[in-house]
């Protein structure tokens, strides 16, 4: 009895601390993961870097010795210049005869390939893709808006379980499995090398499996420094799966969103595909801003030296989010006990997840919302957006400032302490 008045004494207090804040109409969206205009700054020199004449270039990577010129202002170049791919190629440690380089949206590319390797390929049925959970909301929206099964694949701290996977490519209508390897969205986990050895060793019952694999964060290290990893696609020919993967990555999130560059790595057999497919809706990318990023970044060296600035923006970011947590939830007393509020701390990307009390994540976001703060709704980072033990939640601390990400992570600490605190009187 004591224990229930001591409980019901400390919700008081939180509600009306809660209260407080909610009459000072405070409003930000931290939904997505959005560059704030500090981070957009860095990338201001890549507006007016060509002039006019810069648009005639080499049509080969040794442009010196080039016989014929590309205008860049002109149609032409399916699959993108010669210096754009040779770029992508270092930075995902390919050969430019196995990218492809497309508009500003990997995204783009990533549903043109679900619709032409996968969407066709199950063998008895309708197509299923094995979905890592949690995982990237727009992953799973556009493969239930393509209308695949999606089957939830836990999440362990080396990456997707394999066993799991493995149980489920025994199935000839999986077609394929989604992968954040550096960063992974949201937790911020990195993909141990065994973990890539034993996915691009894989052996499905579907005789086109694709790995799609989503780099979008492999420059997005705080310090820099990217972590090195296996590369999947040349695992993949050593165990001669060298057509299972299709590789991703973009300078939405170096440069600027809507106006970055993406391209995919894949094998010249899924590239010829991939290229058929393309020409059939364009002419031709926007080969002026691939010119342009090829300006601004010379070598992937010069693409680090700015991804630290990123970093330096973002890691006092994460701390003050980290802190917050750290400070709520990180005391040994009993209370904390029971809420069981679970967190990871990234080294890099644009996330952190955290896990409350099963059953207290939509309440959670509910009360932020109604205090004026719009987090990525509960259940988004799964299948259908429905997280079986409604427990995590995305935050996305990018694009506030620190001031406004103080006042957001205070309100979202009372709102975990609210939504904890009711579960545990209700359940009694």
């Amino acid at each position: 009895m004591e224990n229930k008045k001591s409980l019901q004494e400390t919700y008081d207090q939180y509600l009306a601390e809660y209260n407080q804040v909610k009459s000072q109409n405070f409003s930000l969206d931290m939904s997505r993961g959005k560059p704030s205009a500090e981070q957009l700054d860095l990338s201001a020199g890549l507006l007016n870097i060509l002039k006019n004449d810069d648009c005639l270039i080499g049509d080969t990577e040794d442009t010196e010795n080039s016989k014929n010129l590309i205008d860049c202002r002109n149609y032409g170049g399916i699959d993108g210049i010669p210096q754009m791919k040779t770029l992508f190629a270092d930075l995902m440690q390919v050969s430019p005869q196995e990218v492809l380089v497309g508009g500003n949206s990997s995204l783009t590319l990533m549903y043109d390939s679900l619709v032409l390797f996968a969407l066709s390929s199950a063998a008895n049925g309708k197509p299923k893709i094995l979905c890592p959970a949690p995982g990237y909301d727009r992953h799973f929206f556009m493969t239930a808006a393509l209308g695949f099964d999606m089957i939830t694949i836990p999440m362990t701290a080396a990456g997707p379980d394999i066993t799991a996977i493995r149980q489920h490519i025994t199935d000839a209508d999986v077609v394929g499995i989604w992968c954040v390897p550096v960063y992974s969205n949201p937790q911020g986990l990195v993909y141990s090398d065994e973990t890539i050895e034993q996915l691009a060793a894989l052996k499905p019952a579907a005789p086109n499996f694709k790995i799609f694999w989503d780099n979008a964060y492999i420059t997005h290290s705080f310090d820099g420094t990217p972590p090195k990893t296996l590369n999947l696609l040349r695992t993949a020919q050593k165990y001669d799966n060298y057509d299972m993967p299709l590789m991703f990555t973009s300078f939405s999130k170096i440069t600027f969103p809507g106006a970055g560059v993406a391209a995919m790595a894949a094998s010249p057999n899924n590239l010829a595909k991939m290229r058929n497919n393309i020409s059939l809706k364009t002419v031709g990318p926007d080969k002026i801003n691939q010119l342009r990023h090829t300006k601004f970044f010379p070598t992937v060296a010069d693409i680090y030296l700015h991804m630290k600035k990123h970093g330096e923006i973002l890691s006092p970011k994460f701390d003050v989010v980290i802190n917050a947590l750290t400070e709520n939830f990180g005391k040994p007393d009993n209370l904390t006990k029971a809420q069981k509020v679970r967190w990871l701390k990234p080294n890099g990307g644009y996330f952190v997840s955290v896990d409350v009390l099963s059953g207290c994540a939509k309440r959670t976001v509910e009360l932020c919302s109604a205090a004026g703060l719009i987090i990525t709704p509960a259940g988004a980072t799964f299948p259908h957006g429905k997280d079986p033990h409604d427990e995590n939640i995305r935050i996305a601390p990018t694009f506030p400032t620190i001031p406004e990400l103080q006042k957001a992570m205070s309100l979202f600490c009372l709102a975990v302490n609210i939504a904890t605190l009711e579960k545990i009187m209700n359940d009694g």
